[in-house]
């Protein structure tokens, strides 16, 4: 065995220091040995179509605000909608060292699958341990620099992709997505169940389509009822993050790649319980 030299950007010795990952965590993938992650984020959901990647750049753009160095993996490889987001249209590059994300216009870094594709709306159509390989090179091949909050945009369910991360990665969080319609419950208590067993931490849980607001007298409409989220966040003793409402204009930032300038301070608290993290 090579002599370590306590440079693990040249060392070649397998030391438990190199194979702690990013944060010296034992039996963890690496990321590339030019990157310098602080804290990993995951964004997850016991189903789909209740606003992962809404949830993902807004945190994203939120951190960047607060001027974090941040980076966004899309771990949806058969579902990526981050680079539509964020109004990417450019391909990823790479060069002898690695792969290089491509940056929004305020500074995140991205990598989503789209950006290696021809078309954006080729399909993926890949079996299982082929999608788990483009995510974990996703963290060990792509060359991040420095980070202080990556968050990883789950698929839904807990299935393979979510295992993968949570297997590979330096998770040092989750946040659960759900909506709240009355299977909330069971959605959210799967995620949180799954998180539990690989002994990741919970953050708290989001609300998306939380609400609608009246345009005439300023009221909140529970399109879908009140108070669901409370009584599971309660059972789990997490705390609710944010209550995101159905709001057009977010919808529409989302649908024309500008989720940058969206307004409003909906992940004040979810930021606070994120922050919290670097002083671990």
């Amino acid at each position: 065995m090579a002599e370590c030299n306590h440079d693990c950007a040249s060392c070649t010795a397998n030391c438990g220091s190199r194979e702690g990952g990013a944060a010296g965590v034992p039996g963890k993938e690496a990321p590339h040995k030019l990157s310098k992650i602080k804290k990993v984020i995951g964004i997850v959901s016991g189903k789909g179509g209740v606003g992962k990647s809404l949830v993902t750049s807004l945190m994203a753009v939120s951190a960047r605000r607060l001027d974090y160095e941040v980076a966004v993996l899309d771990a949806d490889i058969t579902g990526p909608s981050i680079g539509h987001t964020f109004g990417i249209k450019q391909k990823a590059v790479g060069n002898e060292l690695g792969i290089l994300p491509v940056i929004s216009k305020t500074g995140i870094k991205l990598m989503s699958v789209n950006f290696m594709l021809p078309e954006e709306t080729d399909p993926v159509v890949w079996r299982g341990s082929m999608i788990s390989n483009a995510v974990k090179q996703f963290w060990t091949d792509v060359i991040w620099d420095d980070v202080d909050f990556m968050f990883v945009d789950m698929p839904p369910g807990t299935g393979d992709v979510p295992l993968t991360v949570f297997q590979s990665l330096p998770v040092d969080g989750i946040i659960v997505v759900a909506s709240p319609q009355d299977l909330v419950s069971m959605i959210v208590e799967k995620a949180v169940k799954m998180a539990n067993m690989m002994n990741v931490p919970v953050l708290g849980l989001v609300e998306n389509m939380s609400y609608a607001t009246c345009p005439d007298c300023g009221k909140k409409i529970y399109i879908f009822g009140e108070g669901k989220i409370e009584e599971t966040a309660a059972k789990y003793n997490l705390p609710v993050l944010a209550k995101l409402p159905i709001d057009p204009q977010l919808a529409k930032n989302c649908d024309q790649g500008v989720i940058e300038l969206f307004e409003g301070d909906y992940m004040k608290k979810a930021m606070e319980a994120v922050e919290k993290l670097l002083d671990k």
